[in-house]
């Protein structure tokens, strides 16, 4: 497999092979300077250069009276000598080669490594002392010109790795297809090949950067009710619970009509006021599926994703679409305060009940998302999503067998804008889609687990839309996953999942739901989802 081969075997720079490695280069030697004998000053037509050379000063270089080892004043320089630490030289403090006045580099000299994208930068502003010439190696280019190694692309000259293609030219993997010639896959894609090698990008697609999602206001449907007062709610409750018979309709308007954070005060308005538990009051008055519903409204999102998650591991079997919807749509915040609230309730971290209900790569995800540590910035950095595209497609379709260990890392840990960049640069490049991938690559929890978090990151309305259609579709309905989406979507994105919905499935929520409920239930999920589309 041609990648990863990043740098080139041979090429520069390398870990083991000093600064740079190639027969010939300085110093000669990988055991540092100085170097034995043969080594440094070269011969004719090695360093240092003759007459006309670098650099002009009269008497040429070495420097005269003191030979070499030079003296006081020689080479290598004392403080303040070469290279030059005025302003303007090259380099500045921080980063710049050498540090110290001394070669080789010392830490936090020359970096051993190039930045990830295009090469070495140019030579900085400036030059020798006293007005000389640029400052820099034997055969730099001057200042403000690319610049490259001993050997390198001439000054004016496109900047590159050795070897690389011209900035603006198609761009492959060390030992992949030249610029210009067709790439297996191609980027933008064609079908891949039987066997495809690494893919290039090829093609002079431009890096457009990705942009955060733009912010439409509030997408929920359940909002603060104007006025709302707990004390009076809980009136309200009390009363349509009291005495002979129950009035499910005063219960439906109340809940219904109230936002979560004016729900979940009415349990403690309650007790104080009539000291007893709402909870229980409630589940003796009401049953089924609508009991259920009711509860779930009456609890803190974080309070009731640890319930979910509990019953999921807990339950006869795993419900493992519950746990990977809530583990990889919720914020690090959210997670954080799930595991809290888990420890707090049941004794024992999530962790370790996800650890004893799961295995193999399927409990490794799990893990990973129940941390709560994902990168949560906005800005998308389009050369790593590329990076990360690549790895993608060496882990799974580029290589016999699926490393999912690679999969895990990147899916697990990169931001959600970065994430839906990757998806895309991955579709350009190996022309299927990472889903296809995923289902082609790997099989059982770890598919479903991973096609999950694919899914809910790349568009989360569509997914929840299609995880509704689900629990509604064929024989029966699965009222956990229909309760716990409407409970917990209606006030994030509900108007988001029903424009979904009515464009993936021919028909509205509203529709939807009221073909395969009946009854209250059906009346308080048709509060949650707000209307019909």
């Amino acid at each position: 497999m041609s990648y990863p081969g990043y740098p080139p075997s041979g090429g520069y720079p390398t870990q083991t092979g000093g600064y740079p490695p190639q027969p010939g280069a300085y110093p000669p030697q990988a055991g540092g300077y100085p170097p034995q004998a043969g080594g440094y000053p070269p011969q004719a037509g090695g360093y240092p250069p003759q007459a006309g050379g670098y650099p002009p000063q009269a008497g040429g270089y070495p420097p005269q009276a003191g030979g070499y080892p030079p003296q006081a004043g020689g080479y290598p320089p004392q403080a303040g000598g070469y290279p030059s630490q005025q302003a303007g030289g090259y380099p500045q403090a921080g980063g710049g080669f050498p540090q110290g006045g001394g070669f080789p580099p010392q830490a936090g000299g020359y970096p051993s490594m190039p930045p990830a994208q295009g090469g070495w930068g140019g030579a900085p502003a400036g030059g020798m002392p006293g007005g000389g010439m640029p400052q820099g190696y034997p055969g730099c280019p001057a200042p403000g010109q690319p610049q490259g190694y001993p050997g390198g692309p001439a000054p004016g000259q496109p900047q590159g790795y050795p070897g690389g293609p011209a900035p603006g030219q198609p761009q492959g993997y060390p030992g992949g297809p030249a610029p210009g010639q067709q790439p297996m896959p191609g980027y933008p894609g064609g079908a891949p090949a039987t066997n495809p090698s690494m893919p290039g990008y090829g093609g002079g697609v431009p890096a457009t950067p990705y942009s955060p999602a733009i912010n439409r206001g509030y997408r929920g449907v359940i909002k603060d009710y104007p006025g709302a007062d707990p004390l009076r709610d809980v009136e309200v409750l009390r009363k349509a619970m009291k005495g002979f018979g129950t009035d499910e309709a005063a219960i439906i308007e109340i809940l219904g009509s109230r936002s979560n954070k004016q729900r979940v005060p009415m349990v403690a308005a309650y007790k104080t006021t009539y000291g007893k538990d709402l909870f229980h009051d409630l589940k003796s008055e009401l049953t089924g599926n609508f009991e259920k519903l009711a509860i779930a409204m009456l609890q803190t999102p974080a309070k009731f994703d640890t319930s979910q998650l509990k019953e999921a591991i807990a339950g006869a079997g795993t419900d493992e679409a519950c746990l990977i919807e809530i583990l990889s749509s919720r914020s690090n915040a959210e997670i954080r305060e799930i595991n809290q609230i888990y420890k707090n309730e049941y004794g024992k971290k999530l962790e370790d009940a996800i650890i004893n209900d799961t295995s193999g790569h399927f409990r490794r995800l799990l893990v990973s998302l129940c941390q709560g540590n994902r990168d949560e910035r906005e800005q998308v950095d389009i050369n790593m999503a590329k990076q990360d595209a690549q790895k993608l497609y060496a882990a799974g379709e580029n290589k016999v067998g699926t490393d999912e260990s690679q999969f895990n890392a990147i899916l697990c840990s990169r931001s959600r804008p970065h994430l839906r960049a990757v998806f895309n640069e991955y579709q350009q490049m190996s022309g299927r889609d990472i889903v296809k991938s995923i289902c082609r690559e790997m099989s059982g929890n770890v598919e479903d687990g991973m096609v999950a978090v694919v899914k809910c990151i790349r568009n989360t309305p569509e997914y929840f839309a299609e995880r509704l259609h689900k629990s509604m579709a064929g024989a029966g309905t699965k009222d956990r996953t229909l309760i716990r989406v409407m409970v917990t979507r209606s006030e994030v994105d509900m108007l988001d999942i029903r424009q979904a919905y009515q464009k993936t499935y021919g028909k509205s929520l509203y529709t939807a739901i009221s073909g395969d409920t009946s009854g209250d239930y059906q009346k308080l999920l048709l509060k949650l989802c707000g209307g019909s589309d």
